[in-house]
């Protein structure tokens, strides 16, 4: 018997375990991988890494992780940060408290013995107090549903679902579906050593420049003097980041001072392009005619055929309404005689066969196939267990039409139960770690605040979640990421009714989310229901 399971080893249950040992409580993470890391232990594909600057993703809660680690580059690579990841585990003995190479199956809460009972895929059965899902936003792979996929005689990898032996690309015939965030990674990668590269491209992204590069030795030592100081700043920002919106409006300033700012964006590292541009661009569709017609224009420049680069730009999206890309030289990859680009809008596929995929115009013949089709994004991993709450009610049925949440933390129904990263929880739409700290240390306090009280149960009031709920709505209204076909919107998902846009995100900024949750905890838990039976 458990006082508390965490499900999921990446840097929110690696976190939330750490914590929880400290309170004294028996707590035991499960992770299906074979190791820590989450994120970054499933997502190997040739060059996967941050798009935060990496001094800004790690975990601010220890001083001498910050003391000894040092990041090789402002944006490290995959590789990189599962050995940080490794680095924080083997400090803190945290693989003593995991039982690894196991999925949770389902979740069952017992009403009247107030636990949760826990079936795991090696038929091991679990009851514990508590239940804190660490299960990540990004981790539900989503596998294309196209005709003979399985019958292909060549090598198929999910980005998400990366294997750890090596996969061989130089010399190779090589297709990559998809071009969102891990598909432009792969995707510039791939194209350096492969004979030839095929991008089968369904929906065009604004992506724009990383500017990555080794950090110096005296930067590192600027780094590791100016910790605070980075940690002050992001928890200061909408989301988290090193980054914030320029309070200026696009359209209230001169047209050469807002081609200034473009440009002065678009030569510096990270998301600043996107999180520093002016205050009205991602809310007023005017002014962010601005930008997208900036960043058109830059693709122009790059790509030497016309033709290609108009399939490279999009027709039906703003820049910034969907989560930008951010690249290191990708749009030249369409330069190069080596890479073809299929638009999947005018030539869709029509089957995977033996020897490769075939398209209207023909077979294109592959050695592997590379499948960057994203994830069911925020909810996924959770419609996947089957967790019932009180009464057998199915979490996936409660949110049959869309996630309903208190905080993004807890759900009414589901006593005990604590969501990491949860739907409507202000992690899902930040730099991850920072909100994960936040998220941990809430859940945390409030596991103390119970054991030191006496009560054995908390479980949100409905009445708390639709207010919740409608103000996640609220404060979304008028931005233009809710009129875009996005993972934001939950258009990413396996669901059968998966059409019908279900914002998965909390959109009113990290400062705001962490005041209500203080508010929420400083008036005794307001919004949950407290009770010392059973």
């Amino acid at each position: 018997m458990l006082d508390v399971a965490v499900i999921g080893a990446g840097m929110s249950g690696m976190y939330q375990i750490y914590k929880l040992r400290e309170l004294g409580l028996a707590v035991q993470g499960f992770e299906a991988g074979t190791d820590v890391g989450g994120t970054w232990y499933w997502n190997r594909y040739p060059g996967a890494r941050f798009d935060s600057e990496s001094y800004s993703y790690g975990y601010s809660f220890s001083k001498e992780v910050l003391a000894e680690w040092s990041w090789s580059e402002h944006f490290a690579p995959q590789p990189e940060t599962l050995r940080y990841c490794n680095f924080v585990a083997d400090k803190f003995n945290l693989r003593d408290n995991i039982t690894f190479g196991t999925r949770l199956l389902a979740a069952h809460y017992e009403v009247e013995a107030n636990n949760w009972l826990l079936h795991f895929d090696n038929h091991e059965v679990i009851r514990t107090r508590f239940l804190v899902t660490a299960v990540g936003p990004l981790s539900a792979p989503v596998l294309p549903k196209l005709p003979g996929l399985d019958t292909f005689g060549g090598e198929v990898h999910h980005t998400g679902l990366w294997p750890k032996e090596e996969v061989a690309i130089a010399g190779r015939r090589v297709g990559v579906i998809g071009t969102g965030a891990t598909g432009v990674q792969v995707i510039q990668e791939v194209a350096k050593t492969a004979a030839h590269l095929t991008v089968f491209q369904r929906t065009p992204n604004w992506c724009a420049p990383l500017h990555n590069r080794p950090i110096s030795e005296a930067e590192q030592i600027q780094i590791k003097a100016s910790y605070d100081a980075i940690f002050r700043k992001c928890n200061a920002t909408t989301n988290g980041f090193l980054h914030d919106a320029d309070p200026r409006k696009a359209l209230a300033v001169s047209a050469q001072e807002r081609e200034a700012l473009f440009e002065k964006l678009y030569a510096e590292p990270g998301f600043g392009i996107w999180l520093s541009n002016f205050s009205d661009v991602l809310v007023d569709e005017a002014a962010n005619q601005t930008i997208s017609r900036f960043v058109a224009d830059k693709i122009r420049q790059r790509v030497e055929d016309p033709r290609t680069a108009e399939k490279l730009i999009p027709k039906d999206h703003g820049f910034g309404t969907r989560r930008v890309p951010m690249e290191t030289r990708y749009y030249e990859v369409y330069n190069q005689p080596n890479v073809e680009l299929v638009d999947l809008v005018s030539t869709p596929i029509e089957a995977v066969t033996p020897k490769g995929v075939k398209t209207p115009d023909g077979e294109v013949p592959l050695d592997l196939l590379i499948l960057a089709t994203g994830f069911d994004a925020v909810r996924g991993a959770l419609d996947r267990i089957d967790i019932r709450g009180r009464h057998g009610l199915e979490l996936k049925q409660k949110w049959a039409d869309g996630p309903v949440t208190y905080l993004g933390l807890g759900v009414s129904g589901f006593p005990n139960m604590l969501t990491l990263v949860g739907p409507h929880n202000a992690a899902t739409f930040c730099n991850i770690p920072r909100c994960i700290e936040q998220n941990v240390d809430w859940v945390t306090d409030v596991i103390q605040y119970m054991t030191r009280n006496g009560y054995r149960r908390i479980e949100a009031t409905q009445a708390a979640e639709r207010e919740w709920t409608d103000h996640v709505f609220d404060v979304a209204e008028g931005l233009l990421l809710t009129k875009t076909r996005s993972w934001f919107m939950g258009l990413n998902s396996n669901l059968e009714n998966h059409d019908k846009p279900r914002l998965l995100v909390y959109a009113g900024g990290s400062p705001r989310y962490r005041e209500r949750c203080e508010e929420v905890a400083n008036q005794g838990y307001a919004g949950f229901e407290l009770s010392r039976g059973s």
